[in-house]
């Protein structure tokens, strides 16, 4: 184990480690969301319809992906503090696990979400442009098992340290889609379900590199065999207790979405929707630094705290928000300054043209938010690392379901400012829920680290 250079470098210096692990990872995000944004110009070109079409079953793909990221976020956690420990057969014994959940997990939401997809669509009221999210919806789902295996063999790779294997595949599934996705809307006239075709494919395409590194080239340092298997129901379950809650995070993320969207139908209509859609998507572009450091931050922590090393935990907390704060101000005030050139690229058609001065306004005003990430983000992803998905839970239902929720429905309704006043509302919310995650993480790290010394 200790030949083994990325694994030195996860038990060295924790910033250094978030260095290394949070650069490539921030890159392969911005591909990603970059690909997204994409995805979102070209069907803008379709009109406003089949763009909040999208944003319709945008939170639907969240939770897709949210379990990905989250059972990816468990094995992680697992692995590396296994990795903290010295315990070689353990960390491979919880890879092979981590890969059966994949391939049963992907199967089962792939049903699930085929079967629920048109009455839920309907809950949100969707239904002036139910077609186009069943145009989009349905091919999507389809392909669940590329959006969401990929993601969780990508978290054993951090695990391990390997964030170029982490992370390449992302980047060229985000290519891949950029490059289909005018095939398959325009030059095969497919229309929203060619949007949805060229991300299914996108996605293969990542998952088969990882498949020949691991099966074909074989020079993983984890291994992925199952010769030896032995079915531990513990894994499992030690696996899920970070993954269910990170899961669920993004599940709550996404409900918060559909309730968003139900908002602004009511006090806007579906243009607020679609405008929401289309910035929403620049705001994420936004925060993927502080996403990154933290993801960053799982595996830091995860080795520390294997290693009972809890001052190295501190470290990781403070110098995860220090950087993921400096990028996210730089981002915000880029984001201010160049909202209106930002803005034409979702209303460049004569059927989208009515969006620009509201996708303005919108940018100008909820670049704030990335302001806040680095704080709740960090801490966050810190206790994931711990091993403590509940707390990290907890937090985000606390900032997200709760704060952000209530301030946004008192300023829309009883202060009545409209769809402004829900994103203020999602502004104070957001500030508030970061500031108390940041302050519980501290506290908790304080408390490892007196009860060690006590102990000592």
């Amino acid at each position: 184990m200790s030949g083994n250079s990325n694994v030195e470098i996860l038990r060295g210096d924790p910033k250094k480690a978030i260095n290394k692990l949070a650069y490539p990872i921030i890159g392969s995000l911005l591909l990603v969301m970059l690909n997204n944004i994409i995805d979102s110009v070209w069907v803008a070109g379709l009109g406003s319809d089949p763009l909040a079409a999208i944003g319709y079953i945008t939170p639907l793909f969240m939770i897709l992906v949210g379990v990905g990221n989250g059972i990816g976020a468990g094995a992680n956690s697992l692995i590396s503090r296994f990795i903290g420990a010295k315990d070689k057969k353990g960390a491979d014994s919880a890879t092979a696990h981590s890969l059966i959940l994949s391939i049963v997990i992907s199967i089962v939401f792939m049903v699930l979400f085929l079967i629920i997809l048109d009455p839920i669509l309907k809950i949100m009221g969707a239904t002036e442009v139910l077609d186009y999210c069943k145009q989009y919806g349905v091919v999507l789902f389809i392909w669940t098992f590329a959006l969401v295996i990929p993601t969780i063999i990508g978290g054993i790779f951090r695990a391990e340290g390997d964030v170029n294997r982490a992370t390449l595949p992302l980047a060229v599934t985000a290519i891949a889609n950029m490059i289909l996705d005018p095939i398959f809307i325009y030059g095969l006239n497919q229309g929203l379900a060619g949007a949805a075709l060229a991300t299914g494919i996108a996605g293969l395409i990542g998952l088969l590199m990882q498949i020949y590194w691991i099966y074909v080239k074989k020079n993983t340092y984890l291994s992925y065999s199952l010769k030896n298997f032995k079915n531990n129901m513990k894994m499992y379950a030690d696996i899920l207790a970070v993954g269910i809650p990170a899961s669920l995070e993004q599940l709550i993320m996404a409900i918060l979405a559909i309730i968003v969207n139900f908002l602004l139908t009511v006090v806007a209509g579906t243009t607020a929707v679609a405008v929401y859609t289309a910035g929403w998507r620049i705001i994420s572009v936004g925060i993927i630094p502080a996403v990154g450091v933290g993801t960053a931050a799982v595996t830091v922590a995860g080795v520390s705290y294997g290693a009972r090393n809890y001052d190295k935990i501190k470290t990781t907390v403070r110098y995860a928000v220090k950087l993921g704060f400096i990028v996210s101000l730089i981002t915000c005030i880029l984001i201010h300054v160049f909202a209106g050139q930002i803005a034409y690229i979702f209303s460049y058609s004569s059927n989208s043209s009515q969006l620009a001065p509201l996708i303005t306004k919108f940018l100008q005003l909820m670049c704030l938010f990335v302001l806040f990430v680095p704080f709740g983000a960090t801490a966050a992803n810190v206790f994931q690392g711990l091993g403590k998905g509940t707390v990290s839970l907890g937090l985000t239902i606390m900032r997200e379901f709760i704060l952000v929720l209530l301030f946004a429905c008192l300023f829309a309704f009883p202060l009545g400012l409209g769809e402004i006043g829900v994103y203020i509302g999602m502004l104070a919310g957001g500030f508030i829920g970061s500031i108390i995650a940041y302050i519980i993480i501290e506290i908790y790290v304080k408390h490892l680290i007196r009860g060690q010394k006590h102990g000592a």
